[in-house]
């Protein structure tokens, strides 16, 4: 797979924020490894998501059609209205 380069400009605090981030005091070496790193932990959150969505949506899917309750969009509306 071939790399590529992204730049990516960024000031003020943003750019405070990073150079804390790296260099003796900071956990990274440069820029480029604590974006990867953020990158990467953005992915893995976005999968945590999935599969805690995808738990509590199993029930659901093997449940028999039985025992679904038909309920209009207005049901739902004034439903959601009342909380």
């Amino acid at each position: 797979m071939a790399s590529g380069s992204i730049h990516v400009k960024v000031s003020g605090v943003l750019q405070d924020h990073i150079q804390q981030q790296i260099g003796d005091d900071g956990l990274y070496e440069n820029a480029s490894e604590y974006i990867r790193a953020l990158i990467r932990r953005d992915l893995q959150t976005r999968d945590e998501a999935w599969d805690g969505l995808q738990k509590e949506l199993a029930p659901a899917m093997r449940a028999d059609d039985s025992e679904f309750v038909v309920v209009s969009a207005e049901d739902v509306i004034r439903r959601n209205k009342r909380r």
